[in-house]
């Protein structure tokens, strides 16, 4: 069954930075491993969008057939989400981070070696296996080790390492592209990639796994009644399933509509180069990065719901400013702050209210399910958008998506109840 919606606490200091200084070692030393590798973790992903062109003009394929690429990536990552929250919740969370970063590293050095773009889509795809299972595994170890007053903004300020990370990638490109041929400085670009690996190193010296999936786990052993991988479809946990996956489908499908094709709408229709065109995914970045800051805030402030609702009605509405209207350059900087801070923010409430929807036996299953359900769809939109930028504008293209998306990442969110300071349960 579900967590008990009346059994919640109240969220006491509503700072940002609250949940930090009350941490224990064992707390701070999770929320830095986890950070750290969201972090690499954006890096690695956000480098393929960024060589995009170089791919094209190199191995002369169109914008559909290198949309595939990062649908594969997707798709497959949504796969490995799901089994590797499985996977956590039989062995345990921490063990499944080090094998999934140890995976999606190991696959990014691979993509630097690839001789044709059939190669590059097949390491891509198993590439996106380990990706998409870091997030569950790291998502429910931060949700179970933070308590319920503070778990909105620790799991939200671990998601602002995604931003950091797309900002080292957009930093690598700047200056790999300048001192180095793009033929060559494409394929550093993947080796970079896999330095996430390192920190397996760190994972297994000083993070502990959460008491709470400990003792689940052990009762599960003792008793013999392990989850089964169909259980989250069931009984009264099947409509939160469907209706959180819903959500999660539409968060994902118009963030990866939009920074998955940004980067080339600047070269193409805007005429920006590859070096120039840095500021602006610059200052996307940088609103991206305060935006999961302010999301993290929010979310234990004014409840998740209520982040959600609010920021998508704002993605929209941006996206379809920076798109649509004939703006200037300049203008279009200055539109990269409110673009970034609405097309990330919400997911700093994600994880948190994924991991406290469902009961602690089925908390790897369901939220690695739903997330990565919801990122394998999502995983169409850069497909689809390719494919309809041959017959349209790009920034056509981009807004058609990322307004589906976001309507129904709306919806899905206000049928779902509020979860803020929901209290977990050591349960079977």
């Amino acid at each position: 069954m579900a967590a008990n919606p009346s059994d919640t606490v109240a969220v006491e200091d509503t700072s940002l930075l609250a949940f930090y200084r009350d941490m224990d070692v064992p707390e701070r030393r999770t929320f830095w491993a986890c950070a750290s590798g969201w972090a690499l973790d954006g890096m690695d992903f956000m480098i393929y969008p960024l060589v995009i062109g170089t791919i094209i003009a190199m191995w002369h394929v169109d914008a559909g057939t290198v949309g595939l690429a990062g649908t594969v990536t997707l798709l497959a990552s949504a796969v490995g989400g799901w089994l590797a929250g499985y996977i956590a919740d039989i062995i345990g969370r921490v063990r499944t981070l080090q094998l999934t970063i140890l995976w999606f590293s190991f696959f990014s050095l691979v993509c630097a070696f690839v001789q044709n773009f059939d190669q590059l889509l097949i390491a891509r795809a198993l590439l996106g296996l380990g990706f998409g299972g870091e997030w569950a595994a790291g998502a429910v170890l931060m949700g179970e080790a933070i308590r319920p007053q503070y778990r909105g903004r620790a799991v939200g300020s671990v998601q602002s390492g995604w931003a950091v990370g797309w900002g080292l990638a957009v930093l690598a490109q700047a200056v790999l592209f300048s001192y180095l041929p793009a033929e060559v400085a494409w394929r550093w670009m993947f080796v970079i990639g896999a330095l996430p690996a390192l920190m397996v190193f760190y994972l297994r010296r000083y993070v502990e796994e959460p008491q709470i999936a400990a003792q689940t786990r052990a009762r599960q052993q003792a008793t013999g009644d392990r989850p089964a991988l169909w259980e989250i479809f069931s009984g009264p946990i099947l409509r939160t399933t469907i209706l959180a996956a819903l959500a999660a489908t539409g968060c994902q499908g118009g963030y990866y509509a939009i920074t998955f094709w940004v980067p080339r709408f600047l070269t193409t229709e805007r005429n920006l180069s590859i070096v120039t065109s840095t500021g602006y995914l610059a200052a996307l970045i940088i609103g991206s990065f305060v935006g999961y800051l302010v999301g993290a805030w929010l979310a234990d402030r004014i409840g998740r719901r209520n982040l959600f609702l609010t920021f998508s009605v704002g993605a929209i509405a941006v996206i379809v400013v920076y798109t649509q209207l004939p703006l200037t350059n300049d203008i279009l900087w200055l539109l990269g702050f409110p673009l970034g801070f609405f097309a990330s923010g919400y997911f700093s409430g994600m994880g948190a209210f994924l991991t406290e929807l469902f009961p602690t036996r089925l908390r790897g299953s369901g939220q690695g399910f739903c997330y990565n359900f919801g990122r394998g769809i999502g995983a169409l939109f850069p497909f689809l958008v390719g494919f309809l930028s041959t017959r349209t504008s790009l920034g056509n293209a981009i807004a058609i998506f990322a307004v589906v998306a976001y309507g129904v990442f709306f919806i899905a969110a206000f049928a779902l109840p509020e979860t803020r300071g929901r209290v977990l349960h050591a349960d079977t």
